[in-house]
């Protein structure tokens, strides 16, 4: 088997590996001898790490230490953890009741990142998996989260990242998008038909946590054939529902402001 390591990245992560070690800092020479690096390299590697918060160096001791960008991170997998065992059996719930794609997904930059599917007995084969990433506008699962924002939050989101187009029916104007986010926001719920695999329709709702932050969004997907008008209409009440209950399970209470 091949070895694709890249050295200055095992190097970097040797690096925050032997500081998880001394939670009091330790000097760039000891971390040197230790891992049988160069003290220039050492200084070079920290440095980055220091710009992006995973490092930290004490003013007085000039001893380095991990930062609190390695703790957001390890929060984050846990949540997602707890979160998935949390919704499962609400999505089961879900993919039963409609009889069709149950998902669970995060937000993550540009993208929405699938944590979470549950199959039902009559589901086509669709694209979606455990882990896959795709452009949130183009999803009912991203629409749901980023109408669940602030307006300067999903108006910042679309400035930044643009609006991608995946298929024909793939929203790429963004007024067009901010008028559907007002209409999300009233009914809870956000609906993409074919914007990001022809053939399949969704509904979705966001997930807060007990902070009362947006933290995921579950769905319903399937093949538009099925997923018409009149379904859309009678999934959107449990789909919210769902979500709702699990922001419950979350900790989220209704009516609690957002707390930073």
């Amino acid at each position: 088997m091949e070895d694709y390591t890249v050295q200055s990245v095992d190097k970097a992560l040797s690096l925050l590996e032997a500081l998880s070690e001394f939670p009091h800092g330790v000097s760039i020479t000891e971390l040197s001898i230790r891992l049988g690096l160069y003290k220039s390299t050492a200084h070079r590697l920290l440095g980055t790490m220091m710009k992006r918060g995973y490092v930290e160096q004490d003013a007085e001791t000039g001893k380095y230490k991990l930062g609190f960008t390695v703790a957001d991170l390890g929060m984050r997998l846990l949540s997602s953890i707890d979160m998935r065992h949390e919704a499962l059996p609400f999505l089961q719930e879900m993919a039963e009741v409609t009889g069709e794609v149950a998902h669970l997904a995060l937000m993550d930059g540009r993208d929405v990142v699938y944590i979470e599917k549950v199959d039902s007995a009559s589901t086509i084969r669709m694209h979606s998996r455990v882990g896959m990433r795709v452009y949130a506008h183009a999803t009912g699962l991203g629409k749901a989260m980023l109408a669940a924002m602030s307006e300067a939050e999903s108006r910042a989101f679309v400035q930044r990242y643009g609006l991608p187009k995946l298929t024909e029916h793939t929203v790429t104007d963004a007024e067009k998008l901010y008028k559907e986010f007002q209409t999300i926001r009233l009914t809870g719920c956000a609906v993409a038909k074919e914007e990001n695999e022809v053939g399949i329709c969704c509904v979705a709702s966001a997930i807060r946590n007990s902070r009362g932050q947006v933290a995921a969004a579950c769905s319903v997907s399937g093949p538009c054939s099925r997923m018409d008008a009149n379904k859309i209409k009678q999934v959107m009440p449990l789909v919210r529902e769902m979500a709702e209950k699990i922001s419950s399970r979350l900790g989220f209470r209704a009516g609690v402001s957002e707390t930073v």
